[in-house]
């Protein structure tokens, strides 16, 4: 598959990926991630073992979709929001007075 990563055309098979990733230790993913076999690995790190360009030459989402394109499953990442306690009417009034939330 032809795609164009930091204005560079690249020529991507998924096996040629699964090829070149094959014994790169996955670094720490903290942001958008891409599945490449059994490892999960960040996308910068992956455009650049690929491309063998600088990370600040390409974009998350130029080898996202080229990654998506080729079968690969991507991840983004999204803090979970904490989860609120939902309150009854009495617990919120009581809560509003200062009184402790009862249980």
């Amino acid at each position: 598959m032809r795609c164009v990563i930091a204005r560079f055309p690249f020529e991507l098979t998924k096996s040629g990926v699964l090829e070149t990733m094959k014994g790169v230790k996955p670094e720490q993913a903290s942001g958008e991630s891409v599945i490449i076999g059994r490892r999960t690995y960040p996308v910068k790190q992956v455009g650049q073992v690929i491309t063998r360009q600088d990370r600040r030459d390409f974009s998350t989402g130029e080898v996202l979709r080229a990654m998506t394109q080729l079968g690969f499953t991507c991840r983004d990442y999204s803090p979970a929001a904490a989860p609120t306690r939902v309150l009854s009417p009495l617990q919120k009034a009581s809560a509003m007075l200062g009184a402790s939330a009862a249980a």
